[in-house]
């Protein structure tokens, strides 16, 4: 799955603004100008589309776990550099949003991924654990179409 549209779509799942977006980046200490920004946010056949590195997603999920859940109490001054996988995606959605296993539930069911809560469990695990599971970009669109119908908000007729 690219780089953008994963991106694209936690944007827009959780409605985040502009400055949001910025604002996690600055978190991060990452300089992420308004121009790029807006560059990562097009389609890919739009003029002036910029693809989106693995380093920047991933600092940008760092700095959403900041924005939605405040600095953490353990500051750690230096972060070691991991390969970000989907699983690693997913939990640190899970984290920003301060996810409990019910709701992630709900959100693969809306995205019409049906899971046991074993094969829910191993996504979770660590990649050396026998029980181990690696997301596959299937399952990492079906959740976030499923966390954008989660949280999304529609227009009350009054």
């Amino acid at each position: 799955m690219d780089t953008n549209d994963i991106f694209y779509k936690i944007s827009k799942a959780l409605s985040l603004t502009e400055e949001e977006i910025l604002q996690a980046y600055k978190f991060e200490g990452y300089p992420m100008t308004p121009e790029h920004l807006e560059a990562l946010l097009k389609k890919r056949v739009d003029k002036g589309f910029t693809s989106c590195s693995y380093e920047e997603l991933g600092v940008f999920l760092d700095g959403l776990v900041i924005l939605k859940r405040g600095p953490s109490p353990q500051k750690n001054e230096k972060k070691e550099a991991v390969e970000l996988t989907h699983n690693l995606i997913l939990k640190k959605l899970r984290a920003a949003l301060n996810l409990k296993e019910a709701d992630m539930e709900i959100i693969f069911g809306l995205g019409d991924a049906k899971l046991s809560r074993q094969e829910f469990k191993s996504l979770f695990r660590k990649e050396n654990h026998k029980n181990f599971k690696a997301c596959s970009d299937v399952l990492l669109m079906a959740f976030l179409e499923g966390l954008d119908e989660f949280y999304y908000v529609g227009e009350i007729d009054e």
